[in-house]
């Protein structure tokens, strides 16, 4: 036993990672570096996304703002519930959405991209990263940076340790994320992939500004076709949480890959247990070869120590 996977817990699941790592970077059928490519999903995977996900707390404190300078907003959702701080509907849009249901979603990505409307990248990029200085997490009550799960980081470093290339591959929107992956996780700006809203060149101003549309929703089916566009190869490793994820994992199992599965079962460590939005992806762990990892069998530590850095 190393202390490569300090969090990990000595259980079949750690044995089988670090067997499947083993096998595909030593020995005489080696996997070429440049094919060992793994991909993780970010809410849910990296880090905690309950009540809501991170990217829903930015944009909620955006709607109420918005809500502030036109009180007719607050009669209607989304900005009803940020003004009323209603997490429960926004948090259950996205379990709507997992569940099939897309109804309360789009009324969400309407009202995200008049957040954005007109923004260039730079201001967006620096709003979204005073957010992340401020900001505290709403039930843990600490900064995001240390609801991080620790157990993931030391399985980026892991990975990286042999030769694999990482990227994440989120619903989350993209450059969101991209200012904090570097600082949280150790992933560069360029291995985000993630949903995107629209962009255009502003000639009279020459920047990239944000239109008021969404280019594309990086769940569900799409994220093959993204990692497919941006990658260019299919992964060894996936891993994810949620329904949204198997289209992902469905990819790498074809590839002989390891299909990874975080089952949010623990209670007391300050990660709520949960299924809901997972349910179909925890039902077709055996038929479809997922190996599932399980918070509270698998991990001894959940987040990351702050006093670590």
């Amino acid at each position: 036993m190393t202390n490569e996977l300090a969090s990990w817990v000595d259980t079949p699941t750690r044995r089988a990672i670090t067997a499947f790592v083993e096998r595909v970077s030593s020995g005489p059928n080696a996997v070429p570096e440049a094919e060992r490519v793994a991909v993780f999903d970010n809410d849910g995977t990296l880090w905690t996304e309950k009540p809501m996900p991170t990217q829903l707390h930015y944009v909620v404190e955006q709607w109420r703002k918005q809500a502030e300078a036109d009180p007719s907003l607050a009669e209607r959702q989304p900005y009803k519930a940020a003004v009323t701080g209603d997490y429960g509907w926004l948090g259950g849009s996205v379990d709507k959405h997992y569940e099939g249901d897309d109804s309360d979603l789009k009324v969400l990505i309407g009202a995200l991209v008049g957040v954005t409307a007109g923004m260039s990248v730079d201001d967006y990029a620096a709003s979204v990263a005073e957010f992340y200085e401020k900001a505290k997490h709403l039930t843990l009550g600490t900064p995001y940076a240390d609801a991080v799960y620790r157990p993931m980081v030391e399985l980026l470093r892991y990975l990286e340790a042999n030769g694999f290339t990482v990227y994440i591959v989120s619903g989350g929107e993209r450059d969101f994320m991209r200012p904090m992956t570097e600082a949280y996780y150790g992933i560069p700006p360029e291995h985000v992939v993630g949903s995107a809203l629209g962009l255009a060149w502003d000639e009279d101003s020459h920047e990239v500004r944000y239109t008021a549309g969404l280019d594309f929703f990086d769940d569900g089916p799409e994220k093959p076709v993204r990692i497919w566009t941006r990658i260019g190869r299919r992964p060894l490793i996936a891993c994810g949480n949620s329904n949204g994820d198997m289209p992902m994992l469905d990819f790498t199992r074809k590839g002989d890959g390891l299909a990874l599965l975080i089952h949010h079962d623990d209670t007391g460590r300050g990660d709520p247990a949960y299924d809901k939005g997972a349910d179909a992806a925890l039902a077709a762990v055996d038929e479809r070869g997922y190996t599932v990892v399980s918070v509270r069998d698998d991990w001894s530590n959940v987040f990351v120590d702050p006093a670590a850095g």
